[in-house]
């Protein structure tokens, strides 16, 4: 598999490319310098993932991550020395599939491009349609209409709203949704899921500040309405 790495510095570049040889499965490298020549790679070289800095010349990270969400799926792992909180919410609102700061342990780095690229990767499918409100899930086909018009998902938003969706009514606590939907090594990643069901309700709830389908259970986790509701 292919992986970009976007950094203006080459001692991370090459940080980073050395890591990948510690992954079970073979990933080859390739790097982009600046934002411009990140967005020309994407699209000439497809890429199965990018790693992606923030700090870059020409174009910065932000940039090229909003960019990329308008028009691709391509998994994305932000790696930064911008640890703020805003900073990281910000990249996860803009569509990044992880976030890790700088300095980094290269092991933790390729589990995270290992987990990324697993969710990004067709699960065992689920069967069945559900209908609900004015929303069609179509399981198998991973297919989401809004009173008939189809909506676009990302893998992990869509894994998310399966998740919820095929356990109406039931209250679905933080750490078992970020486990089953990351991974059992982001089930203290909180921010991820707030995040994460913030979208799910732009793209879902009729008024996504008066949430009526994806409800808060305050201290547990979240519920997904029943059709009766």
């Amino acid at each position: 598999m292919k992986i970009l790495i976007v950094d203006d510095e080459p001692d991370v570049r090459a940080l980073v490319r050395s890591s990948l040889s510690l992954a079970q499965q073979d990933l080859t490298a390739i790097e982009a310098a600046d934002g411009d020549e990140a967005l020309a790679m994407i699209y000439s070289e497809r890429p199965d993932l990018v790693v992606l800095d923030l700090a870059l010349p020409r174009r910065d990270g932000f940039s090229v991550l909003a960019q990329v969400r308008e028009k691709t799926d391509l998994p994305i792992i932000v790696l930064t020395a911008r640890g703020l909180e805003e900073d990281k919410l910000k990249g996860l609102r803009l569509g990044a599939d992880d976030y890790l700061t700088k300095p980094f342990s290269p092991r933790e780095l390729v589990a995270r491009i290992e987990n990324v690229l697993r969710r990004a990767s067709p699960r065992a499918p689920r069967s069945g349609t559900i209908n609900t409100h004015d929303l069609t899930i179509d399981l198998t086909a991973r297919r989401v209409r809004r009173a008939g018009k189809d909506v676009h998902f990302t893998p992990t938003e869509f894994n998310l709203l399966a998740e919820l969706a095929t356990h109406p009514g039931e209250a679905l606590t933080h750490d078992a949704l970020l486990t089953r939907v990351w991974g059992p090594e982001y089930r203290y990643e909180t921010q991820y899921l707030k995040v994460y069901v913030g979208r799910l309700r732009e793209k879902i709830e009729p008024a996504p500040d008066e949430p009526t389908l994806i409800q808060t259970v305050r201290g547990v986790g979240y519920r997904f309405a029943r059709p009766d509701d």
